[in-house]
């Protein structure tokens, strides 16, 4: 990453000077008696016009409004296990409607479901004892059967894990924390324990960001990119994680990420340009998923790109003074444009195709180094404490970082 940007940089100082070598070149040839610099032809020569280059310095091109998509319904729903009822279980098992005890004991429980609906447990075993034997080693067949089935699904829940990756990993988490709150506040019993978390699920979402619960019923959802690079913001301006304020230029100190983004909510909008938003949410009857694309880099690059050349274009035309301020927008903080630049385009014949290029290379080291900072930011994000505990987010950070390294490879 380093070698990338001392590389850009380098062609950034070379193209300064390149452009200053060739425009007082030329200036000082338009001087000599005899010689007449724009006589005919391109007044740039051959080796100069290869070097600093016409067109741009990247492709470029626009990009609309990505949309948010939801996960479609097959993949939507938790798969809870707690949901299965032992007592439809014993009743379904007595009364044949799925195959295990009936099946072992034949028409015999035909004849025991009469009894069961008008005599109470005492009066069977006292009245016929081994009716109640039976009926004792019926419910204990069905409970057996129960607790196979609940262990296979959980079993088939962990699979999904391996598979699903993402989503099943943010319930799993979610219903661990609730397992650890429940017996945290004194419920000391195992089958009620399990019964509660079962019953709320990934209602009460998980521990998030600046220690908040988030991704719950009524609560924010969990959002990878947005709230990694603000909780990276903030850490690297020593706030807190979940501070959303702006922080004012005399506060910010020439700070490299404040002078970039004002606050943290800019830089995450710049972040959910480029690599989009994945939110995922725990609860019950919620969306679980939902997914935006970003546009990448090449659409910023020309975005930035048409404004350095306008702001470029109405220095040289002297619509705009010389300020240090207008000097500033049409620069970047790695290829700054001087007065001299300006002033030597002014007298130069091929100044479109000089100032276009010229832009073209501002516009690229700007967003590529807004890239590069929000790759920092995202790494330091990742160490917030509440996420740097929680694998799922790490794996989720990783990958977008991947991504946002392969936007930067590709330029």
């Amino acid at each position: 990453m380093m070698i990338k940007r001392t590389s850009t940089m380098r062609r950034a100082a070379f193209l300064t000077i390149a452009f200053m070598s060739t425009l007082t070149a030329q200036t000082a040839l338009a001087e000599i008696p005899g010689i007449n610099a724009s006589s005919s032809g391109s007044v740039i020569g051959d080796d100069v016009l290869y070097s600093v280059g016409g067109g741009n310095a990247v492709t470029m091109g626009t990009a609309g409004n990505m949309d948010s998509i939801s996960i479609g319904g097959g993949w939507n729903s938790n798969l809870v296990c707690g949901n299965m009822s032992m007592s439809n279980t014993l009743q379904n098992q007595l009364n044949g409607a799925t195959s295990g005890f009936q099946t072992i004991m034949g028409s015999m429980i035909s004849n025991a479901t009469s009894a069961v609906s008008s005599l109470p447990g005492l009066i069977i075993q006292r009245a016929n004892p081994a009716l109640y034997n039976l009926l004792t080693n019926g419910i204990l067949q069905g409970r057996l059967d129960f607790d196979r089935s609940k262990g296979t699904c959980r079993a088939i829940a962990d699979k999904m894990l391996d598979v699903a990756g993402g989503q099943m990993g943010w319930n799993k988490i979610a219903e661990g924390q609730a397992m650890s709150q429940a017996v945290k506040n004194g419920n000391t019993d195992a089958v009620s324990a399990v019964a509660q978390v079962e019953k709320q699920g990934g209602n009460d979402g998980i521990t998030w960001l600046g220690g908040n619960k988030a991704g719950g019923s009524g609560q924010q959802p969990i959002k990878v990119v947005g709230d990694v690079t603000r909780a990276g913001y903030n850490l690297l301006n020593g706030r807190g994680a979940a501070d959303t304020s702006s922080i004012s230029p005399s506060t910010c100190n020439n700070g490299m990420v404040c002078s970039t983004w004002s606050s943290p909510q800019a830089a995450t909008t710049f972040a959910n340009r480029v690599l989009g938003e994945q939110q995922q949410r725990t609860c019950e009857d919620c969306t679980k998923t939902t997914s935006t694309a970003g546009v990448g880099l090449t659409p910023l690059i020309q975005e930035s790109y048409d404004s350095k050349l306008k702001a470029l274009q109405e220095l040289i035309s002297g619509s705009k003074a010389l300020t240090s301020e207008n000097l500033t927008a049409a620069s970047s903080d790695s290829l700054p444009v001087t007065r001299g630049v300006v002033e030597a385009l002014r007298t130069e014949h091929d100044q479109d195709i000089l100032a276009k290029r010229l832009a073209s290379e501002v516009a690229l080291s700007e967003v590529l180094g807004k890239a590069l900072l929000l790759q920092r930011t995202m790494f330091t994000g990742s160490k917030e404490p509440n996420i740097a505990a929680n694998d799922v987010a790490l794996q989720a950070v990783s990958q977008q970082n991947s991504s946002l390294q392969q936007e930067i490879d590709n330029l």
